[in-house]
């Protein structure tokens, strides 16, 4: 339903003010803000328009004596804090980049909401303030803070000269270069960080830019699409700052565990703080563990439409991007997929499941297979899924093997035959339309929707469509040169003879998900089905270098293929079962599962994560000065909190009770013997029970003493290589320990990792 809002004029609401809280833990401040900025534009006025000067104090003087006049003069009188106006003088001819993107991202939405009339509009006064990002570190003066020419003397005006200094000589991480990452480029090239001698930002990202990413990535162009975003996103912002020329390290990795040769224990320690712009969990949570092992300080933040979150994890202050997660995304129950559906999302999902199915998983196994020493012998049989993975070895080598495009269009019919006729004759045959439940009721009721067998028509649009796009996925597999070829396909079509089908009485179909699946069990006769199809297999050296090319679903490029076969399988499938179908837009949204970006949240959420990075950089220690930003635009609402802080434990130790953070501490060693090892722990009061080291178990108490005693003359680093045969990398400079460990009182307590670090190699 529509809701219409009235607005009272400005003459009307200046005096008397509506005030939407932006921060709860600042209740009186928008009533002093309301006051300060109208005793600014009072200023200019008497001023010929020219604001305080920078930390000019008889300027600020004359503005607070302004803002008191209009707070007596107001509707509801308002208490003033003469620190806070004073402040809001000082940094008048201040001009930072990141709060010019906070207020930029709410005026573009606002103007969005104005044009549209899609979500509710702010009413009527919004008041935004960042003071505890001034810097406590470095002196803030009239002289530090006067304007020399620069391109930075909005910056300096709030910061001082010193605090510019600072962030000149920055270094920081940004981990990609996607929405987020090309905002947050612009707004370090606007605030000149890492433009000092000692300055550098590192930028990695492993994606090319896509034509879809120009709508919301502002730093690339047409001319960028198929480059390196790390590369172009640098020499963008290199070319709005020429400061930055020569400060940027431009990366092409992921951030992984296969790359810690390249992000190695150098790098890493070289680093000042780590920014993510990421937009997938297991990649920010494995920055968020190297930026806690390293002791490095994180921010970290997010956009989903509309909505906006930023997190700041600070060493031994506070908790961990990794310490709290989200809920699990949305399912939807296997039997429904493939019996049931009733939405257009059951058959995106089912149809996205059969790309994976016919073109992913049989090429990956044929590859394992043909690789794979002894894969039928060991591999396999510890799978669980033999017989199934046999079937696709031998449909995919022997039985329907294409040796050009016209086999892969026959393949291709007999798939929608299967799918969209075969299938649901032998659901119908199952459970007839006019089945009935065991309680009486209706089988075809309620949510279930009883289908429709298909007939293939070649002058059906999405009929022929899931032919073309099922034979040139098949072909890739295969190697087979791809053909849209309309009338060949057809004269293949038209040729082909289909067989007639004949329901099976043997067929089992699962009828609901609370029912265990009828065909989990395997068959009487399955051992001796799979020695027969593992006989008629050609044997891997045969077929020499011979391998299949696994699809890699990519919904950007429109020549793949690969969202026509999504959308003609889905909509298919929903015209079986009389659902409404979704043009291609739409499932390309949801199979790709697109969380739409937008520009205005993008630039808010970065805004906040450089306002935290000032603080940051001034070196801050104090966890209530820091702020976690939850935003939604739509509502408006806006939330901060303090960050939770790190979970901290205790121990009985020889000189008394013992702190240690649970998250960050950790105790540190040399490479020791394990006798010496054990020794040192003992001297702190805590006796060692077990030792381990990944999956390996190096010591336990438990042990008979001649297997222990075997160990302790070994140094740590022996003892992992003997113990766990795999030599240490050459670039690991240092090895983790887990321990269980007894205080003095003999109670069992938690303490956190042991780090040995290394010699270095010669």
């Amino acid at each position: 339903m529509p809701k219409f809002l009235d607005f009272e004029p400005l003459s009307k609401q200046i005096k008397n003010p509506e005030l939407i809280m932006s921060d709860f833990a600042k209740f009186d401040r928008p009533g002093q803000l309301h006051a300060g900025f109208q005793a600014l534009h009072a200023f200019a006025e008497k001023h010929d328009g020219q604001y305080p000067r920078a930390h000019h104090e008889a300027d600020a003087k004359e503005v607070y004596e302004l803002a008191q006049e209009i707070a007596k003069n107001s509707a509801e009188p308002v208490e003033l804090d003469e620190k806070l106006i004073k402040e809001l003088a000082y940094q008048a001819q201040g001009d930072l980049s990141p709060m010019a993107a906070v207020f930029g991202g709410l005026a573009a939405q606002e103007a969005l909401k104005a044009v549209s009339g899609k979500f509710h509009p702010i009413k009527q006064w919004l008041y935004f303030d960042s003071l505890e990002s001034l810097p406590t570190s470095v002196k803030r003066s009239e002289e530090l803070c006067k304007p020399s020419n620069s391109r930075y003397d909005g910056q300096v005006a709030v910061f001082g000269q010193e605090f510019q200094d600072k962030l000149a000589n920055t270094k920081e991480f940004l981990v990609g270069a996607g929405a987020i990452g090309c905002e947050m480029l612009k707004n370090w090239a606007m605030m000149g960080l890492a433009t000092g001698p000692k300055g550098e930002i590192s930028v990695t990202d492993m994606d090319q830019i896509e034509k879809s990413n120009l709508n919301r990535q502002f730093l690339f162009r047409s001319k960028d699409v198929g480059k390196l975003k790390s590369e172009c996103a640098s020499q963008a912002v290199q070319a709005m700052n020429p400061d930055l020329k020569g400060k940027i390290n431009m990366l092409k990795d992921r951030v992984a565990p296969d790359t810690e040769h390249v992000f190695n224990e150098t790098f890493w320690e070289s680093l000042d703080g780590v920014t993510n712009a990421l937009d997938n969990v297991e990649a920010r949570t494995y920055v968020d563990r190297r930026c806690v092992f390293f002791h490095k300080p994180l921010l970290d933040s997010g956009t989903l439409g509309t909505k906006g979150n930023t997190q700041v994890v600070l060493p031994r202050l506070t908790e961990s991007y990794s310490s709290s997660q989200d809920p699990p995304e949305q399912s939807f129950p296997m039997c429904t997929l493939k019996s049931f559906p009733n939405r257009i999302e059951h058959t995106i999902a089912w149809a996205k499941d059969l790309l994976q199915t016919y073109f992913v998983t049989p090429a990956e196994t044929v590859n394992l297979y043909l690789t794979k020493k002894d894969y039928l012998g060991s591999a396999l049989k510890q799978s669980g899924n033999e017989k199934q993975s046999l079937e696709i070895l031998r449909d995919y080598l022997v039985a329907e093997k294409p040796s050009n495009f016209d086999d892969c269009i026959e393949w291709a019919r007999g798939q929608f035959e299967k799918q969209y006729h075969n299938a649901i004759a032998q659901l119908l045959y199952n459970f007839p339309k006019d089945s009935k439940t065991s309680s009486g009721q209706d089988f075809w009721s309620g949510p279930k929707r009883a289908p429709d067998a298909l007939t293939f028509d070649p002058n059906n649009d999405t009929h022929y469509t899931f032919v073309l796009a099922a034979a040139n996925l098949h072909a890739f597999n295969y190697h087979i040169p791809s053909s849209s070829d309309r009338k060949h396909i057809l004269s293949v079509l038209d040729h082909m003879v289909i067989p007639d089908f004949k329901p099976d009485p043997g067929v089992k179909i699962q009828a609901d998900d609370k029912e265990p699946d009828p065909n989990a069990q395997p068959g009487q006769d399955d051992d001796t089905i799979i020695e027969n199809i593992a006989k008629s297999l050609p044997q891997p050296k045969t077929l020499g270098d011979f391998r299949l090319e696994p699809v890699e679903f990519e919904k950007d490029d429109d020549t793949n293929f690969h969202i026509d076969f999504i959308t003609a399988a889905s909509n298919l499938r929903a015209e079986n079962y009389k659902i409404a179908t979704a043009d291609r837009h739409k499932t390309k949204f949801i199979a790709g599962k697109i969380i739409p970006a937008i520009a205005t949240t993008t630039a808010l959420v970065t805004g906040l994560v450089v306002l935290e990075l000032y603080k940051i950089v001034d070196g801050k220690t104090d966890i209530e000065q820091y702020k976690n930003g939850f935003i939604n635009l739509a509502l408006p609402f806006f939330g901060f909190s303090e960050p939770i802080a790190s979970p901290k434990g205790t121990y009985k130790g020889p000189d008394g009770e013992v702190t240690i953070d649970m998250l960050w501490d950790r105790f540190e060693t040399e490479d020791v013997t394990l006798q010496q090892f054990l020794d040192d722990f003992k001297k702190k009061g805590l006796d060692v029970n077990m030792v381990s080291s990944g999956v390996s178990l190096l010591y336990a108490s438990f042990y008979p003493k001649a297997k222990n005693a075997d160990r302790l003359g070994l140094r740590m680093s022996e003892l992992v290589e003997k113990i766990s045969r795999k030599p240490i990398p050459e670039h690991q400079r240092n090895v983790i320990f887990e321990i269980t460990v007894e205080d003095v009182d003999e109670e069992e307590v938690e303490v956190p990792y042991v780090m040995v670090k290394l010699d270095p190699k010669a």
